[in-house]
């Protein structure tokens, strides 16, 4: 097999990891190296520096071989496939001709499990070490780190990479027991308490020693698969919250189970992924991290998985009627983000504008209110908007409106996420 064709399968076989469309890292220019992370080939993502540019990766595989028969996996061991393995040299080299050619800007680099987790990433320190020392590539470089890798290892990936990442896939160990066998929970947080041990100790180093070598600078991340067991919303979301409390993660991904296997126990082929549900995950997410929310909050035992027609923030707003209307001109900041329609953003800018007069309803779509939902749940002056009628009942209809009226026209729409809304 040529180098083209290995190309071909491996960067497809990777395509259902997505775990680095987020890097956050800040490597510049370097004296005698070549790349750095401030600046429709096969293979090519997309990734976004710290300063919100975008940067293009190639995402590939070190090998689609794999020991492990982890049921929901297109490179599982069992699994017919075509079968291909870079070595060191020959991906070192094809990163550095794709960086030359201004195809790419840094590498997304993963594995199969090829003969153990430990062999396999000294195939990736091999390689990342040829384009640190050899090639004296400065870019961007995102790694896997396998479950299972002994400790020294970690560390020396840890040292040539930018990013870790380690991916729990499944979100209960009753699922992995299940669909992944070969895996465990000790052996997927043992490697994710590490990098968050050795990341904080690095800081201090850096304190200290001003040319100590940096370790996952950009931290690490991980990767839900969403649907492919019964674990409710919650269970997955109050995973989060601990993932992100207790190792301090960058980012944690949610994907819509995509049945590329034939299994029993897994969903059929023609069953569509859970597109919108994965669409939420990602909402609520956003509301961990931004706005001062807590899983718990939005979620409980008995109400377990969010509401498919309106998203999250909405649906705690209206199962919290009693905390508004909320007054722009006196709220602080917390409550500021609790109104669905305001962002980080415009919660700011509200913070800004009031300082130099009251402000009016008016006033709130030019400072990036989104009114349709945020009408309901402000004032302004104290006084509503002019005319504005409604109740708790249509409150929700009209909440699922304005969302269905943001939506592209159905023609235009690549993936249909919203049906089950229609």
């Amino acid at each position: 097999m040529d180098l083209l064709e290995k190309l071909t399968v491996l960067t497809d076989a990777a395509k259902y990891d997505a775990a680095c469309t987020s890097s956050g890292a800040r490597r510049g220019s370097k004296q005698g190296y070549i790349g750095n992370t401030s600046s429709s080939l096969a293979g090519c993502c997309h990734t976004f520096s710290a300063d919100g540019r975008c940067v293009t990766l190639l995402k590939v595989l070190m090998t689609n071989r794999c020991v492990f028969d982890c049921k929901y996996c297109v490179n599982r061991r069992s699994n017919e496939t075509t079968r291909a393995m870079f070595s060191p040299e020959e991906l070192a080299d094809l990163t550095i001709q794709f960086y030359r050619r201004n195809y790419i800007e840094g590498l997304f680099l993963s594995s199969g499990v090829y003969r153990s987790p430990d062999y396999t990433t000294e195939l990736m320190i091999r390689t990342l070490r040829l384009l640190r020392e050899q090639y004296r590539f400065n870019g961007y470089i995102h790694a896997k780190t396998i479950p299972g890798t002994a400790p020294e290892l970690v560390e020396q990936l840890g040292l040539l990479a930018d990013r870790l990442s380690v991916n729990i896939e499944l979100p209960s160990e009753a699922g992995l027991k299940l669909l992944a066998p070969d895996k465990t929970k000790q052996a997927i947080l043992t490697p994710m308490r590490q990098i968050d041990t050795a990341t904080q100790q690095n800081k201090e180093e850096l304190v200290k020693y001003r040319h100590t070598p940096r370790f996952a600078p950009a931290g690490q991340s991980t990767q839900l698969i969403v649907g492919a067991t019964q674990d409710s919303d919650f269970h997955i979301l109050r995973l989060t919250q601990g993932l992100y409390d207790k190792y301090r993660l960058k980012r944690v991904f949610y994907s819509a189970y995509v049945p590329v296997v034939e299994h029993a126990l897994l969903p059929a082929k023609d069953v569509k992924p859970p597109l919108l549900r994965e669409h939420r995950l990602y909402q609520a997410d956003w509301l961990l991290r931004f706005y001062g929310f807590r899983a718990e909050e939005l979620l409980d035992e008995q109400n377990s998985d969010f509401n498919p027609l309106v998203d999250p923030k909405c649906s705690w707003a209206l199962a919290h009627l009693d905390f508004f209307p909320v007054e722009v001109n006196t709220a602080d900041y917390e409550a500021l983000l609790r109104v669905p329609g305001i962002g980080v953003t415009s919660a700011k800018r509200i913070l800004a504008a009031r300082r130099i007069g009251p402000l009016h309803a008016d006033d709130l779509k030019k400072l990036g209110v989104v009114m349709k939902r945020a009408q309901y749940f402000l004032t302004a002056s104290h006084r509503t908007i002019p005319g504005l009628r409604f109740t708790p009942d249509s409150l929700l209809q009209n909440l699922i409106a304005a969302e269905r009226s943001s939506l592209p026209h159905p023609q235009f729409q690549q993936l249909s996420l919203f049906d089950h809304a229609v």
